[in-house]
């Protein structure tokens, strides 16, 4: 609110204003009844009529631009609340997005946000003009007969008390409301996004039900709120129906008795309307308070996060980078009793390549991880050309990593914008050399759009294999010093791959390479290959001094050797003395893929 101050001066100016000419109508009355009517005094007619008609002009005028300065600031303060937190959540290191569904995401910067509109927007103004005008229509009443109006205060005090006490009531309501739509918005958004797994095991009923329920718990929450707003509401209805019993009772009698006019008890009466109808008005606004605030709470909330770059300002730039990478001693765990990486010592010089293999939650994504600044090392430190990474601008690193994951993820756009992605400004060239690289302009070109192809959301118009190979061609385009590849080439068969090989070959000279891989046949060229097991480095060396350690390597390689002979090849042969320099014939590889043992 204090971000849009000038905009609610002008808007309260305007309020003001509309609220002034609004007593006219009303006034007039007293001198109607009284002088025009009791005195006969005709020649008043006709400038009452006027003054009464100019007011109301100026409270039309005013009323409009009330509405188009509030209303419009209000949405603009919605726009940028939106913004802010868009910001925010984007800058908040990748664990958050692990306790955290994407729906409910999504509501906190859509829909809590929405509630702004009652702080900024019509309801802090109805509520501040309800509040003016009782207190100018509680001065005049005052004038006309302080015995009454006394009387009255009475009776709206208690209308006071019972608001306070609704408003405290209502908010936690409002509060769980914003809760269990973000649980449903997360529900819903879940199903729709694995919609093909949930026809393919037949599960709708099950999961209809469960956006049934879901639903449900708002609708019985919404009706809690309706229920105390609406007797909130009815009990106004009833304190005005008390104060017009007030107003007739002494109203009556100080008639009667000669201390009021006709036209002052006409007057009074029409004062009392203006006042307590907005105080009534102002239990609704209350609700749309509360519920403002309670969206906010949440916003609160999540804006408290710490962001990864909090401390951005205070790093070090990285203007280049040759892409040593060391750990020394890195220990990490997500749960405090869960130790996942216990002392990792490890050494990568610029231009090499270091293949990371191991059994399933032996710490290997969770090694990249840590390369790629998503989580920070409990204890040890990470250096990159002899620096340590949490003292270098996380940005600055970033720009010089190229990434491939297992699981790659395109946006709702063109061909070419996906591969633009880290380096928009790419030219169509550009593009399309990226794309014979990683052995993707040959199916790209076959698209009716070629590389204005519209891929759809994660990319689901494309198979998985094109997938990949787009997302290649995005990590090849960024020009990384550091590579990361996470079975890049899980998704691609067996003729696709050992062409992108060379491709791959080619763009690793020169750049610092890790590699995740589950196929041992492809990490063969790597400079180094670490080991993991349980969170340790088991062994290091080269494919050639590793086999012939006999150690967890060997048994690795020769399980997956020995399972892909029997399974794939020739099922019911015992292939254990096999040596491992026999390749698999080409043709038989392609249904191995992440089905190894240990993967």
């Amino acid at each position: 609110m204090w971000h849009y101050r000038r905009t609610l001066a002008v808007g309260l100016g305007l309020m003001v204003i509309n609220r002034l000419s609004g007593f006219v109508l009303p006034a007039s009355s007293k001198w109607l009844i009284d002088e025009v009517i009791g005195n006969d005094r005709i020649e008043l007619l006709v400038p009452l009529a006027v003054a009464v008609g100019l007011a109301t002009l100026v409270q039309a005028f005013t009323s409009y631009g009330l509405s188009k300065v509030i209303s419009v600031a209000a949405q603009r303060a919605i726009m940028e609340m939106r913004k802010r937190v868009h910001d925010h959540i984007i800058r908040l290191p990748a664990r958050f997005f692990e306790r955290h569904k994407t729906g409910e995401l999504i509501s906190r910067v859509m829909s809590d946000a929405e509630g702004i509109r009652n702080l900024v927007g019509t309801g802090i103004v109805m509520m501040v003009g309800g509040l003016f005008t009782a207190g100018m229509s509680l001065i005049v009443l005052f004038i006309l007969n302080w015995t009454i109006t006394l009387a009255m205060l009475a009776v709206l005090s208690l209308f006071s008390i019972v608001m306070v006490y609704a408003f405290r009531a209502l908010r936690p309501i409002f509060r769980e409301r914003q809760k269990i739509n973000a649980e449903v918005t997360g529900q819903l958004a879940e199903a729709v996004g694995g919609i093909r797994l949930v026809k393919a095991y037949g599960v709708e009923n099950r999961v209809q039900q469960h956006f049934s329920e879901g639903v449900g718990r708002l609708f019985a929450n919404i009706s809690r709120s309706i229920r105390g707003s609406s007797a909130t509401v009815a009990f106004g209805t009833v304190i005005m129906g008390i104060v017009g019993v007030v107003i007739i009772i002494f109203g009556g009698q100080a008639i009667t008795s000669g201390a009021m006019t006709l036209g002052d008890f006409v007057m009074y009466v029409f004062f009392v309307g203006i006042m307590v109808t907005p105080i009534v008005q102002m239990a609704m606004v209350g609700t749309q308070v509360s519920e403002a605030f309670a969206g906010l709470d949440r916003i609160r909330e999540l804006m408290q996060e710490v962001r990864e770059d909090v401390d951005e300002a205070d790093r070090a730039s990285l203007e280049s980078l040759r892409g040593d990478v060391t750990f020394e001693c890195v220990h990490f765990r997500y749960e405090p009793e869960v130790p996942v990486l216990q002392g990792i010592s490890l050494q990568a010089s610029a231009g090499t390549t270091t293949a990371l293999v191991g059994s399933s939650g032996s710490g290997k994504s969770t090694l990249v991880s840590l390369i790629l600044g998503f989580i920070s090392p409990d204890r040890g430190q990470i250096l990159v050309d002899g620096r340590d990474l949490g003292t270098l601008k996380i940005r600055d690193y970033r720009a010089c990593l190229g990434v491939v994951f297992q699981d790659n993820f395109l946006f709702d756009g063109t061909v070419a914008d996906n591969i633009r992605f880290a380096r928009p400004d790419a030219t169509p060239a550009e593009v399309e050399r990226v794309s014979r690289i990683a052995n993707a302009h040959h199916f790209v070109r076959e698209f009716p759009d070629g590389y204005d192809t519209i891929v759809g959301e994660r990319g689901i118009k494309l198979s998985g294999g094109q997938r990949q190979r787009i997302a290649i061609a995005r990590a090849v385009l960024a020009d990384p010093r550091i590579l990361i590849l996470d079975e890049a080439t899980s998704s691609l068969d067996s003729e696709s791959e050992a062409l992108i090989q060379e491709g791959f070959r080619n763009l690793r000279k020169g750049r610092t390479t890790f590699v995740i891989a589950h196929r041992l046949s492809t990490i063969r060229s790597a400079d180094q290959i670490i080991v993991l097991e349980e969170g340790r480095i088991v062994e290091c060396g080269t494919h050639k001094q590793l086999y012939a350690q006999g150690g967890r390597y060997r048994d690795l390689h020769d399980q997956q050797h020995h399972y892909e002979q029997n399974v794939f090849v020739n099922p019911g042969e015992d292939a254990s003395e096999k040596s491992e320099s026999e390749e698999i014939p080409v043709s038989r590889r392609r249904k191995r893929r992440s089905m190894m043992p240990w993967s």
